[in-house]
């Protein structure tokens, strides 16, 4: 097991604040090194999608704007 692999193992996940009582939130851990993971909430062994720092804030920039 790689080192980022377990730390999204441990990661504390958090739900998103704007997530509706419906099927299509997300979740969000903070990692080492200033990375995010992002991962589908009704999938929590499935995959994470890890962002830099940059990549992170220009999500939320996007997301925002929207």
């Amino acid at each position: 097991m790689t080192h980022l692999q377990r730390e999204l193992t441990q990661a504390v996940w958090r739900k998103s604040s704007r997530s509706g009582s419906g099927d299509q939130c997300v979740e969000m851990a903070a990692l080492s090194s200033d990375l995010r993971a992002v991962r589908d909430s009704k999938d929590p062994a499935g995959p994470a999608l890890v962002l830099t720092p940059a990549a992170w804030r220009s999500l939320l920039d996007t997301i925002k704007e929207s």
